[in-house]
């Protein structure tokens, strides 16, 4: 079966060395553009094509494939299946229709739950203990198609994105090389999503970083988990800099102190005042500064007893 792999980031390359380790006929790639990247801004490519270029394997990287712009490329690869695993594009119905097997999508959240962009930070964030991936028949909706096959995976209590992510990763692998066995063995059976009981993971916006101490502990200390280690939930420190925060932990406890004021400051992580009890921060980035852990950023004079979190320059 001749398939046309469709990802971008290091999520994809779970799905598409699978298929390549067991011998699958992954015709051609296509990829998002390079984009600029680091200090440098340089041109960088996506791991996905990182990954193909290595393994010999065509690399496509149109900026659209609306209008057709891609229909002659396409008719040249001639897929008998198209599998999608994070692209970042919305497939156009030319695209959709093409393959003899159609297209499946592999999404890393138990649908109808989570469809949507950050269906991973999202769980997280929402203190999900279960999450996991689903393979799809691909529609035009968002995430709406037919499902094919789930494997759930857990979210332990200290997980961050990056957990998530790896752990997603190889079920999604697995999901995606039994799919492809099945429909080799004409066994597969869709399964229409209950569009009820959906949920949608919207894409983490620049402003949702920030912590407000007034939240119940639990829930930032989820946020901290879904933001790490990118793009990192923060605060302000007194003299105004961002802190990024990129690991933490809560403990309930009676105190009366306003929220965001620091308790407490040394090795044990930076005790800060929230509903419900105390934040630690146990490992922060000062603007400016590189990552630190709570003791440096004590010892440092970055952050001390008595401080109030929170506050960006200009505000009182």
């Amino acid at each position: 079966m001749k398939i046309l792999f469709m990802g971008t980031p290091e999520f994809a390359l779970f799905g598409l060395s699978a298929l390549c380790d067991a011998g699958e006929d992954v015709c051609a790639v296509v990829t998002q553009t390079d984009k600029p990247s680091g200090r440098g801004m340089a041109q960088t490519p996506p791991p996905v094509k990182v990954y193909a270029e290595a393994h010999g394997i065509p690399v496509y990287q149109p900026k659209t494939l609306k209008d057709g712009a891609f229909a002659d490329e396409l008719a040249k690869i001639d897929p008998e299946m198209i599998v999608v695993v994070a692209y970042g594009k919305i497939l156009p119905p030319y695209v959709l229709d093409y393959p003899k097997y159609g297209c499946i999508n592999i999404h890393g959240s138990l649908l109808p739950r989570y469809r949507g962009a950050a269906p991973m930070q999202r769980a997280v964030m929402n203190g999900e203990r279960v999450t996991g991936v689903t393979s799809m028949y691909m529609a035009e909706g968002l995430d709406t198609g037919d499902m094919l096959l789930k494997e759930e995976v857990e979210i332990l209590d200290d997980d961050n994105f990056e957990d998530v992510h790896d752990k997603l990763g190889a079920a999604g692998a697995r999901v995606l090389k039994a799919t492809v066995d099945a429909a080799k063995r004409g066994d597969l059976h869709p399964v229409p999503q209950d569009d009820a009981l959906a949920t949608y993971a919207q894409k983490i916006e620049k402003e949702e970083c920030l912590l407000d101490f007034s939240a119940d502990g639990k829930r930032l200390h989820d946020k901290i988990r879904a933001l790490s280690p990118f793009p990192l939930a923060y605060t302000f420190l007194p003299d105004g800099r961002r802190l990024k925060i990129r690991r933490a932990h809560f403990l309930p406890a009676a105190q009366s102190a306003p929220y965001g004021s620091v308790i407490s400051a040394g090795r044990d992580g930076v005790a800060v005042s929230c509903r419900g009890g105390l934040l630690y921060i146990d490992e922060a980035c000062p603007e400016g500064k590189k990552m630190m852990s709570a003791a440096d950023l004590a010892n440092g004079r970055q952050i001390a007893a008595g401080d109030l979190l929170g506050m960006p320059k200009g505000e009182k």
